[in-house]
């Protein structure tokens, strides 16, 4: 079945009401007075605005970004939480860019729509071939894991197989998501995908593997690197909305690409930087693998359960076709020749 079969083109999303006109009342109502210059950010999961004020109070500069979250998907608590955490990434001289306290606090209600807002902040994406770029990247993936480590996330659910993986095929074969001249094959090669992560070390995490509170979704279009030979220059880390508990490796897989030597010498430069800080287990590079395979499932129904917003389907116009799935079939069946393989060995 076509996700369209599923929402129906004229149902309505929160996301209809939040207007230019609203986002401004929402600044209103915090005491952020627009100037009226108002401008869209790309954004799936959330709605992101960089907005111009007039006259901000001390301690907010005259642009800033505010950020709508998806209305219930994290509760209130999780994302006091998250914020609680960039905060203490703040206080240790991380360079993530995390919310303004206005008011007293960091999350704002307005009507229906929790936001909070943060200083604008520019760059590019990382140079991920360039070996001190990764190099001063893992260094500070590794002050983000000390912090990290420090005390669990309460609120804020982990990265498992049950959730990611179990849950999401569940939910897109109970709601007839996948096209019925897939459905098999791409059941079977879920099927057996998700059977090689529950036999690999991916079950030791939070037992023999340690658990700590991460980015979540360290990708590289969510490190802005400005540079160098500026005041600040170098890495910043944004958008803490898939914190996470989880393993370290985690927020390092993604940022790796290409064939197996590349990945190697990307790996290795990450490492470098990293364990400067902080010591790294090498039994979680038998983790990459079985946690790419998780994204790709997880991704997929990602995509399923949001497509009753209409930026999904005018971005994503591709999902839900049987060429689609069939290619996922055949990524599936990849990945279990990955996990079959040796992993990263640096």
């Amino acid at each position: 079945m076509h996700p369209d079969s599923l929402f129906g083109a004229s149902s309505r999303h929160p996301y209809d009401a939040l207007t230019p006109d609203r986002v401004l009342d929402a600044l209103d109502s915090i005491g952020l007075i627009g100037d009226g210059r108002l401008m869209a950010l790309s954004s799936y999961e959330n709605r992101v605005y960089q907005a111009h004020l007039q006259d901000p109070p001390d301690g907010v500069p005259d642009i800033v970004v505010a950020k709508f979250y998806r209305p219930g998907r994290w509760s209130e608590a999780q994302i006091v939480e998250e914020h609680a955490f960039g905060t203490q990434l703040a206080e240790a001289e991380v360079p993530a860019v995390c919310p303004l306290v206005i008011g007293g606090t960091t999350l704002h209600r307005f009507e229906e729509f929790f936001f909070s807002v943060c200083p604008r902040r520019g760059g590019r994406s990382p140079e991920l071939d360039d070996f001190e770029v990764l190099e001063w990247i893992g260094r500070f993936l590794a002050r983000i894991h000390t912090v990290g480590a420090a005390q669990p996330f309460v609120e804020r659910p982990a990265l498992d197989l049950a959730s990611f993986g179990a849950a999401s095929r569940e939910w897109l074969l109970g709601n007839q998501m996948v096209p019925l001249d897939v459905q098999a094959d791409w059941d079977k090669a879920c099927t057996r995908a998700l059977e090689v992560v529950a036999a690999s070390p991916l079950a030791d995490v939070g037992k023999g593997i340690a658990q700590l509170r991460l980015h979540g979704d360290c990708h590289p279009g969510n490190i802005l690197w400005t540079p160098t030979d500026r005041p600040g220059g170098g890495p910043h880390f944004v958008d803490l909305d898939d914190a996470r508990m989880g393993p370290a490796v985690q927020d390092l897989w993604m940022l790796l690409s290409g064939d197996r030597k590349q990945r190697t010498l990307q790996l290795s430069g990450l490492l470098d930087g990293y364990e400067q800080f902080r010591s790294f287990d090498r039994r979680e590079l038998a983790l990459i693998e079985p946690l790419r395979t998780l994204r790709l499932v997880h991704y997929s129904a990602w995509l399923a359960r949001r497509w009753a917003d209409p930026i999904f389907p005018a971005n994503f116009p591709w999902f839900g076709s049987s060429d689609y799935w069939q290619g996922q079939v055949v990524m599936l069946q990849d990945q279990v020749e990955a996990m079959e393989e040796e992993p990263l060995n640096v």
